[in-house]
């Protein structure tokens, strides 16, 4: 496996994967260095470690790790990833508790791709916003309308 990091990890893969437990999220990015900014400027995650090859980001026991590309080389679809394919069409990943208004003038301030504004549905009870990080997975920041909101 290509590797861009220089020197050791602040830990080894086998003891951060002792640490994962439920569900947690893995991303794999073009560049991380890019895409760190996304990440905790804009949904807020702290980054407890990242190099060229892999981040590992936490937001309230949520965790996401972030994979270069070329660290996946050996996987079946690393073609589709090196020739530039779209990347998580069709899925989007919700953030419920953050402030939708407050994450939507964050990205705003990065030049982040905001897909819907923030907004109430109140259909549904949430006020979100969506937005799409560099490499096109979607995220949706919301909150619960208050009960004389939801209709």
């Amino acid at each position: 496996m290509t590797r861009g990091r220089t020197g050791e990890p602040w830990q080894s893969p086998p003891e951060y994967g002792a640490t994962l437990a439920g569900a947690s999220l893995n991303f794999i990015v073009r560049d991380i260095a890019r895409s760190l900014p996304f990440y905790t400027e804009v949904l807020g995650f702290t980054a407890h470690y990242s190099d060229a090859d892999f981040a590992a980001l936490e937001l309230a026991a949520f965790k996401v790790q972030l994979h270069a590309d070329h660290t996946w080389e050996h996987m079946p679809w690393h073609s589709r990833l090196v020739a530039g394919e779209r990347r998580g069409l069709g899925a989007e990943v919700r953030l419920l508790g953050p402030d939708p208004d407050e994450v939507e003038a964050r990205a705003r301030a990065r030049g982040t791709t905001i897909l819907l504004p923030a907004a109430d549905f109140p259909g549904h009870g949430w006020r979100e916003c969506y937005l799409e990080d560099p490499d096109g997975y979607v995220w949706v920041a919301g909150r619960l309308l208050s009960s004389g909101d939801r209709g």
